[in-house]
């Protein structure tokens, strides 16, 4: 691949729509954890009372426990979402952006 590919590439609608929503998916997922995990750690910080009541009355699992395997659950679900979203939308555009850079490079005979 040359450097006009690169910069064909790079200039195509398709191709800067995919860089564009990647960056928004990845700065949200990336908002949702950062919020959930200081949340978290203010809890402990703040509120280490809540964290040490036990989830049912006698029990012996407290709060800290299901929250803290939620944030670990939720990590995946993210890192999930994440993936379904680049493999099913983003590569589709990358894809079409390939396909309307090889068509114009065809046609000008530089392929």
């Amino acid at each position: 691949m040359d450097e006009r590919q690169v910069e064909a590439i790079l200039q195509n609608p398709k191709f800067k729509e995919m860089v564009a929503k990647k960056r928004n998916l990845s700065w949200t997922l990336t908002a949702i954890m950062l919020f959930v995990y200081v949340g978290f750690m203010l809890l402990v910080g703040y509120n280490k009372e809540f964290l040490l009541t036990p989830v049912s009355p006698g029990g012996v699992t407290t709060w800290g426990i299901p929250l803290g395997l939620g944030i670990i659950v939720l990590s995946f679900l993210l890192c999930g979402v994440y993936s379904y979203i680049a493999n099913n939308k983003l590569d589709q555009l990358n894809e079409e952006a390939m396909r309307e850079v090889e068509a114009i490079a065809h046609e000008k005979g530089l392929h």
